[in-house]
Formats: structure tokens, C-alpha cells, sequence
């Protein structure tokens, strides 16, 4: 609309132009070299405009004819980039599904066009890697690392080659240098936190955390989350010969994640070794509101080492208090009674969970409650830990399908930093009700459960009428005398 308007305006002054001429005539007159042309003034004006419009056609084609070559090369060099980019196109399409002949032909045709072009460069890498040249794909990306724009990106490329051929040093050393020329790729990051964590270099991977979160390149909740573990993990490694650093570790730890157990478990042990009880205790009560855990309960009733059964029967119950009687605080409750012998109070603290959810752990607790109270080779003993050889298994710390009775800070299969859960394993044999509906005698050793805690782990004597712990012991299947397999994950590999 606008350029009709300027057009307008144009045609409009020229048409004044001509009659504003025509309304004042007058003559021309061109004196040279003894000549003398006389014409009107408006045919020279006329003559002007033509002369002008014949010198810039004859100019137009003087300059086509001087820059014809350079035309001529300009256009083949458009033609053959037009071609390198269509075959770098098609060679991208080829690489994704998966055609290694197209793929190589393509990648061969865009650098014979297009010359070392970065995306070029990529496509031979690729190529040569889906057809099984690693060699090849390796010359590739290490050509890219000689260009300042696709340094990184080869450097990638053979952090991929390296770990396909486990060499660790080499995929290390590419990683570290991609992280020095881009503190912020992704990729490199990750794997320096990996091969942290892999040496056990806490400080280092906490280095590592601490430059991804200033880049921004996790989100808050997570950075502090792995800031904590990676605390926690060094302040068990000084626990027993630095333990002022441990402690200090660990609260910072407990600081960030208040419902690590870990760092909540340490830090109460710790602190409570100092004498400084009143802190332990609040601190295993954070932890303890946001997760009940035996790791937990173990360490705050055993807060003061010369407390009485009775004792550390109240702080159970105090437990019991804070978690609503979630089930680790009745598990710790009828511990307690039963190391202080108050056997109906252990019973009647255990009830709800055989009546509710019953786990091995729970049929182990009331096997021992029966043992104490009435021996060995009591009936009611030996039913219980029928039952729980058919129990659903208790909770344990699983990370990429292993599962373990500790926590660590990585997972071994994966090397994930924070992998382990506190959860229940999938069964591996059929779930069993609360109920014990055996179809005839049940098939029990003689081998009385105390001696059984003993294997178990509990730390105490067989037949010595010491109570068995099924929150210490940490009892599972294996440790169970039944024919019948142990509850596992299939093709797992127990720590």
C-alpha cells in the first residue's frame, strides 16, 4: 500500500514538473567548437533523460561483460553447496534410520562438495560409527577437535569411542577437557561426577555438584539433595579417625536433607559420643518425623550407653509418639519391652502389625518374644518362624535392582550418585497372608531362633538366652530355615 502511495506522489510532482515547464517556455542554446545548437528547453530536457538512460544501459552491459567469469565461478560454487547441503540432508535422514551403505555415500558426496564443514565432519562420524568404523569415526572426531567450533563436540565423540572400548582414563581425560573449554555441557559434567564417585573422591564430586548448581545446569532441590550425600559419604569415611570433621560433615548434611537416615544416623552417633546427647536426640527426631527407620531407632535408643531396659523402653515409645505409631516405632517399642522383658507390652505393640501388614520382621519379633519367654523348642516359637519364612520381605536398600542391608552413596551398577531406596523387594514367592493355614506339619530344624539371630548378625551368643533383635539383625530369607528359595529379585546380585 505504501510503495502505491510513494508511486503516486511521484507521478503526481512529475506531471507538475512538465506543466510547469509548459507554462514558461524558453529556448537552449550549446555552443562548442564553432557549433551552435539551438532547441526549446523542454526537448532538452527530453534529450538529457535519454542520453542518461543510453549511458546506463551501455555501463549495465560493460559490467556484465567484466564480471561474467566471476559470475560464472560464483554460480558453480552455489550449485555445489546447494548439492553438499542436499547430500548432508539426506545423509543426516540416512544416519537416523539406520542405513550405514546411504550414510557413507552421502557423507562422502558433502565433503567432497562442502569441504571440512563442521555438520560434515559430524555426518562422516556418524556414518563410520553405525557401520562399525570405529577407527574411522574416531579420525573423524578428532579432525573436529582441531576446529575451535566442533571442539567440544569431538571431544564427545571420543568420550563415546573410549567408554565403548572401556578405556575409563581416556573418556576421563576428554570429559575433563570438555568440562576446562565448557564449564557448562552437560555431558562432561555427568561424567566427572561419575568418575568422582567412582574413586570415591567425595570432594571432588562435591566440587562438581557445587559448579553445576552455580551454572544452574540442576535444579536447587536436587543439588542439595546430592550435596548432602556426598557429605554424608565423607563423613563416614572420617567417622572413626576424624570424627570433629565427621560431625561437621554430617550436620551440614542433615542441614540440606533433613530425611537422609544416613547423615541423621551419623550424626546422632557422633554427637552422642561427644556428650551432647540433647542434640543427638533432636536430630534423630527430625529424621525420624520425616522417615522412620531402624538405622534410626538404633542409634537414638542407644543414646546414653549406660541406660537402663527401661529406658531405652520410654525412648522407643517417645518414637512410637512423634511417628503416629508408624511401624518401625512398634517394631522398636516391642523390642524394647522384650529386652526388658515386659512381654505383653512387646506383644500388645506388635499386634496391629500381624493383625494389619505382617512382615518377616514382625513373625521374627514375636518368635523371640515366645522364646524368651517360654524357651527354644517352644510350639508357638517355631510357628512364628514358620510364618515368616512366608512373610512378605521388610524393606531394604535397593539402587538398580541390588539390593543391600547398608547404604551407600552410589549406586554399583550404574554409578549413580543417590540411587538407594529404603523399600520392600518384589517377591519372588507368592505374598502370604497374616494368617498360618499350614497344610500339615511344617518341615522346622531344631536350630532354636536365638542361634538363628546369631548367624543373622545380631551379636549375640546362640543359647544364651539373649533376645533376639530383628531391627539390628536386619534378618531376610536367607538367614530363614526353609527349603523353599529366598524372597530376591530376579538376577540380582545381594550385598
Amino acid at each position: 500500500m505504501w510503495r502505491a502511495l510513494a508511486y503516486l506522489v511521484l507521478l503526481a510532482v512529475a506531471a507538475f514538473g512538465a506543466v510547469w515547464i509548459a507554462d514558461r517556455p524558453g529556448s537552449v542554446t550549446v555552443v562548442w567548437n564553432g557549433y551552435q545548437i539551438g532547441t526549446s528547453l523542454s526537448l532538452a530536457i527530453v534529450g538529457v533523460i535519454a542520453a542518461a538512460i543510453v549511458l546506463g544501459l551501455v555501463w549495465a552491459i560493460v559490467r556484465g561483460v567484466i564480471g561474467l567469469p566471476e559470475a560464472l565461478v560464483r554460480g558453480s560454487a552455489e550449485r555445489r553447496r546447494t548439492k553438499g547441503l542436499s547430500a548432508l540432508s539426506r545423509g543426516m535422514v540416512a544416519v537416523g534410520s539406520g542405513d550405514p551403505l546411504a550414510a557413507r555415500r552421502y557423507a562422502s558426496d558433502a565433503e567432497r562438495l562442502l569441504g571440512t564443514e563442521p555438520l560434515t565432519l559430524l555426518l562422516k562420524a556418524q556414518a563410520a560409527q553405525i557401520s562399525g568404523d570405529r577407527e574411522g569415526a574416531e579420525r573423524a572426531f578428532q579432525a573436529m577437535t582441531e576446529e575451535s567450533e566442533t571442539r567440544v563436540l569431538g571431544l564427545r565423540g571420543l568420550f563415546v569411542e573410549a567408554r565403548r572400548r572401556e578405556d575409563e582414563a581416556a573418556a576421563r581425560a576428554y570429559a575433563a577437557e570438555a568440562t576446562r573449554l565448557a564449564p557448562s555441557v552437560t555431558w562432561a559434567n555427568d561424567a566427572m561426577l561419575e568418575a568422582h564417585c567412582a574413586d570415591t573422591d567425595w570432594a571432588g564430586a562435591l566440587e562438581t555438584v557445587e559448579r553445576r548448581a552455580s551454572l544452574g545446569l540442576i535444579d536447587k532441590p536436587v543439588a542439595q539433595r546430592q550435596r548432602a550425600v556426598l557429605l554424608t559419604a565423607i563423613a563416614r569415611d572420617k567417622e572413626a579417625g576424624e570424627p570433629e570433621a565427621a560431625t561437621e560433615r554430617a550436620l551440614q548434611a542433615v542441614k540440606l536433607a533433613p530425611g537422609l537416615i544416613p547423615a541423621a544416623s551419623i550424626a546422632g552417633r557422633l554427637l552422642a559420643r561427644r556428650s551432647d546427647v540433647k542434640k543427638a536426640a533432636k536430630t534423630i527426631e527430625a529424621a525420624w518425623k520425616i522417615n522412620p527407620h531402624p538405622d534410626l531407632a538404633k542409634v537414638y535408643l542407644g543414646l546414653r550407653i549406660g541406660d537402663s531396659v527401661r529406658d531405652r523402653l520410654w525412648r522407643a515409645e517417645t518414637l512410637a509418639r512423634i511417628s503416629s505409631w508408624d511401624p518401625e516405632s512398634r517394631l522398636a517399642v516391642a523390642q524394647a519391652a522384650l529386652d526388658a522383658r515386659e512381654f505383653g507390652r512387646a506383644r500388645e505393640a506388635l499386634q496391629p502389625l500381624l493383625a494389619e501388614h505382617p512382615t518377616a520382621r514382625a513373625y521374627l519379633a514375636m518368635a523371640a518374644i515366645e522364646e524368651a519367654e517360654h524357651g527354644a523348642q517352644s510350639g508357638r516359637a517355631r510357628e512364628w518362624l514358620a510364618r515368616a519364612a512366608r512373610a512378605p520381605r521388610d524393606p531394604v536398600w535397593i539402587a538398580d535392582g541390588v539390593t543391600s542391608q547398608t547404604w551407600e552413596p552410589v549406586s554399583p551398577v550404574t554409578g549413580q550418585l543417590d540411587a538407594f531406596v529404603w523399600q520392600a523387594p518384589p517377591s519372588a514367592i507368592g505374598s502370604a497372608s497374616g494368617t498360618f493355614e499350614p497344610a500339615g506339619e511344617p518341615e522346622v530344624p531344631e536350630t532354636p531362633v536365638l542361634a538363628l539371630a546369631t548367624s543373622a548378625g545380631a551379636g549375640k551368643p546362640a543359647g544364651t538366652g539373649a533376645p533376639v533383635d530383628p531391627i539390628s539383625a536386619g534378618m531376610t530369607a536367607a538367614a530363614l530355615p526353609v527349603p523353599a528359595p529366598a524372597t530376591a529379585i530376579a538376577g540380582v546380585k545381594r550385598s
